[in-house]
């Protein structure tokens, strides 16, 4: 694994008690989180067993914060399984973001395993029992821009800087997504980000108008950060920038405020504030190569987040059945799955999201 940064924006000098300092202080009521968010998102001790290989593994990007797998060790392997108990079947009706979660999840361990002087081969298993297999032999420790980055990514869902990336930062995050099936195609130009809005907004009104896949996302908002801690899982208000809330009330300001035009009205602004669009395509749409795009994916955000730019899922293009077949013909791909939809930028940070201890995804 080569760490193709030439700086570390945000490595070992900026710490996650750094960006809490700045970006925790805006919510109230947020009593115990950054105390949790401090133990779970740190970088490996001296002597690292393979418990906290699977603690960095853990924070890898997923779907509404559902945390879909499990991790198995068996005679020196290494298997991360699919936790169906986790599934999104609304807006995730086969699996499709679950297992490209399993790969953002198989690329941190890879990552965090060289950092500790392990060098980790990955083996993809479909089949009746899918799952990742890794297996592990000693090697030289790697310990760079990308591992330091593992505990400082997140999702940042707010307004960007407007700001555009440099040719060089952009052939970074490109190098850096390079995966075999897998392509990356990066829209910087004004006229293209308002092409995908338009594919975004048709997306999500569509979605917003299926009262199942409200329900869904309202059962994963955890609105204070009681609840937060408590499920160690799950989309924490603050974390997007909402306000935090008891749960009685956070539940039915949500009802009242949770609007279709409110709600593509943010998606513009957030679009038309970032530098610019990722889409991940993968060569066959199979579950081996969701994993594979899941793989890219991750390192292309450890990228950014070693260069300091920000990143942030807009994937109702892919998810709405009735958009994905007309955004892949704008993409010139008819009859493809593009897989993911990332907007790219730079911002403060916001609040860190959690993760459930190892104990509780060990089987």
């Amino acid at each position: 694994m080569a760490f193709l940064s030439r700086r570390t924006v945000i490595g070992t000098g900026l710490s996650v008690a750094a960006l809490g300092a700045l970006g925790y202080g805006l919510w109230p009521r947020m009593d115990g989180y950054l105390e949790e968010v401090e133990r779970q998102r740190r970088l490996l001790s001296a002597d690292p067993g393979l418990e906290e290989l699977i603690r960095m593994a853990t924070l890898a990007a997923n779907g509404h914060n559902t945390q879909p797998w499990k991790f198995r060790l068996d005679d020196g392997t290494i298997s991360i399984l699919p936790d169906l108990t986790r599934r999104t079947e609304v807006v995730d009706p086969d699996d499709h973001h679950l297992y490209v979660s399993l790969g953002c999840a198989a690329e941190n361990f890879v990552i965090a395993a060289a950092a500790a002087g392990q060098a980790a081969e990955v083996a993809i298993l479909g089949g009746i029992a899918p799952r990742i297999d890794i297996s592990l032999a000693p090697g030289a420790a790697m310990r760079g821009p990308f591992y330091e980055a593992i505990p400082l990514r997140q999702s940042t869902r707010s307004v960007y800087d407007g700001q555009p990336i440099s040719a060089e930062d952009l052939a970074l995050l490109e190098v850096a997504a390079r995966e075999d099936g897998v392509s990356v195609r990066i829209f910087t130009d004004a006229a293209d980000r308002d092409a995908i809005l338009d594919f975004v907004v048709a997306g999500n009104s569509a979605q917003m108008d299926d009262p199942a896949w409200v329900q869904e996302l309202r059962d994963w908002l955890r609105f204070s950060s009681t609840s937060a801690v408590e499920t160690g899982d799950g989309l924490f208000a603050a974390c997007s920038g909402n306000p935090v809330l008891p749960d009685w009330i956070g539940g039915r300001m949500f009802d009242v405020v949770f609007k279709k035009k409110a709600e593509n009205q943010k998606y513009s602004d957030q679009i038309r504030s970032s530098a610019g669009v990722a889409v991940f395509l993968g060569e066959r749409d199979d579950l081996e190569h969701w994993i594979k795009v899941g793989r890219s994916f991750e390192r292309f955000a450890l990228q950014a987040t070693a260069l300091g730019i920000r990143s942030a899922h807009i994937n109702q293009p892919i998810e709405d059945p009735a958009v994905r077949p007309e955004f892949a013909d704008w993409l010139g791909q008819p009859g493809a799955r593009p897989d993911l939809v990332i907007r790219f930028g730079r911002a403060p940070a916001m609040p860190m999201s959690l993760r459930r201890p190892v104990s509780e995804v060990l089987v």
